[in-house]
């Protein structure tokens, strides 16, 4: 007889197999993804039939089998109906969940992951629906959450470059800041500048070599310390002598240029409830300004993930408004 076990789950895809049944694909908070067949479950009189929707979440009894497991009983507890009702609740939800199986293990416990998608998802039901806006915020603000724990959060509160703590100046219609996936957040423009200028990008094929650099600083003077021609520094121990040599960094690639309002966006996504948010959500001029906020952070999340968010083409054609002109990939 094949072993049986009990876990908690929650549908995050669903593909037809044979003639009557599904592979599922469940985040469970004991044994993290699994792939298990729900039999019989594309019949319109079987009992897994609404259990084997996508976002319903299940206390399930499966049987383990030799290459699939098998779902033998199953009991909803929860199965967040409001999102199937509305196309942006909806097109947020499969964007949640594709970026949830990017990061999900398998095998191990997945609590916090579980208990994290389970919580936004209440969140996009419950809201009014037929209100883009919202649900555009409400995805960003869940997306920075995954991110954060996977442990790759953007950085928001300070720049990548010199470390010096940002904040939007509302004063200057012209301010701005970079944001670069690859240097891990927002950047100074004045110190990618002030790198470009030092002429620090290298090209790999070049091999040159450098020690480590001082810090970079935004001074409001426009001057900055003085630095000499880096040479590798010799160090000698029993009688051997060594060489420490430090690659220089490279130039990072903006993926934007982002202004006032989307830093002070960006810079309040960590909170626990969007509720903070509020003036942000309700002001008009805002929606391109969300809709830009989750382009940048879909681009971080796939460098950082090394694959596309394909449910991302959903929210593109659901909100049907072009791309910032902010845009700035060769700075």
């Amino acid at each position: 007889m094949s072993r049986t076990y009990k876990a908690t789950g929650i549908n995050l895809k669903s593909m037809a197999l044979g003639e009557s049944d599904r592979l599922l694909t469940i985040l469970t908070r004991e044994f993290g993804l699994i792939r298990a067949v729900a039999p019989g479950s594309r019949k319109h009189n079987s009992s897994l039939s609404g259990r084997s929707g996508l976002f319903v979440v299940n206390e399930l009894l499966i049987a383990k089998g030799r290459s699939l497991d098998k779902i033998t009983q199953a009991e909803t507890q929860e199965s967040y109906p409001g999102l199937n009702q509305d196309l942006g609740k909806l097109a947020a939800s499969q964007y949640l969940a594709e970026m949830t199986l990017y990061q999900a293990l398998s095998e191990q416990p997945q609590e916090e992951l579980f208990c994290l998608l389970s919580e936004h998802l209440s969140r996009l039901e419950k809201l009014p629906k037929n209100q883009p806006r919202l649900a555009i915020a409400h995805l960003c603000h869940a997306v920075f959450h995954l991110l954060a724990l996977a442990g790759i959060a953007p950085q928001v509160q300070s720049c990548c470059l010199s470390g010096i703590s940002l904040k939007p100046d509302f004063s200057n219609s012209q301010w701005q800041v970079g944001f670069s996936a690859a240097a891990g957040g927002i950047v100074s423009l004045t110190a990618l500048e002030h790198m470009q200028k030092e002429g620090r990008n290298i090209s790999p094929k070049t091999g040159s070599v450098s020690t480590s650099a001082e810090p970079y600083h935004d001074a409001s003077d426009g001057t900055y310390p003085t630095k000499t021609t880096p040479q590798p520094r010799s160090v000698t121990e029993h009688g051997q002598s060594y060489q420490t040599i430090v690659h220089r960094q490279e130039t990072p690639m903006l993926i934007s240029r982002i202004d006032s309002q989307e830093l002070t966006i960006l810079q309040q996504l960590s909170q626990a409830e969007l509720n903070q948010l509020k003036a942000l959500t309700t002001d008009t001029n805002t929606d391109v300004n969300w809709i830009f906020i989750e382009q940048i952070l879909r681009q971080y999340a796939q460098y950082h993930f090394g694959r596309p968010i394909r449910s991302a083409a959903l929210i593109d054609s659901y909100f049907a408004l072009p791309t910032s002109t902010n845009d700035d990939a060769t700075v």
